[in-house]
């Protein structure tokens, strides 16, 4: 599960760097989609910076986190990869509109409810596979997730799928890598924990 994330002034160059290969006018507008980018938490509901397709480039634009909630329920902002690619809501966008949610970390609280940040130490930022929908408000996405891997199991059975740099393009171009990609496991991440109950022996 992912519930909330954070992104800055790292977020913001590391996409400035795959943009840079679009064409001119979707380069720009990139740009200017990066340039909103401010050091703050993410939370469902927010707008925030994604990574699509716009031709045959890479491209960042803002979408609102969360699918609209049937019958006034909550914001939906997870699906899991194991069961998306059959369920009515999130089907076609596993087949056509694919995204990566650039973060500089993201949170999980245990059941102890203390709160822990998951970061890659050996890149400044982490991609997130996600899946994006049109509504009459704009474009929305929610992030896939995927069986906890050893790093993210003391915490929680969830984490989001996290792609690899060459992973990036082919999430979101290649619908042929899409499967493998879907049952990937992600990375080991680094934690913090902001508080951790220490067990006398």
């Amino acid at each position: 599960m992912c519930g909330r994330y954070y992104v800055d002034d790292k977020t913001a160059r590391e996409i400035e760097t795959l943009v840079w290969q679009a064409d001119e006018r979707n380069r720009q507008e990139s740009l200017r989609a990066v340039s909103r980018i401010k050091a703050a938490d993410l939370y469902p509901g927010n707008s925030a910076p994604v990574l699509s397709k716009k031709g045959g480039s890479i491209c960042c634009e803002w979408q609102h986190w969360g699918f609209p909630g049937f019958e006034g329920k909550k914001l939906i902002f997870n699906a899991r990869c194991e069961s998306a690619p059959e369920k009515p809501l999130f089907r076609d966008s596993i087949r056509r509109r694919r995204i990566v949610i650039p973060a500089s970390w993201f949170y999980e609280w245990n059941r102890r409810k203390e709160k822990n940040t998951f970061y890659r130490s050996d890149m400044p930022v982490l991609f997130m596979a996600g899946l994006c929908r049109q509504y009459e408000d704009g474009e929305h996405f929610v992030i896939l997730t995927t069986a906890a891997n050893a790093s993210m199991e003391p915490v929680h059975d969830r984490m989001p799928l996290i792609l690899e740099d060459q992973e990036i393009a082919e999430w979101i171009f290649d619908d042929a890598k899409t499967e493998r990609i879907l049952h990937h496991i992600p990375c080991l991440l680094e934690r913090k924990t902001e508080y951790e109950q220490l067990s006398l022996f």
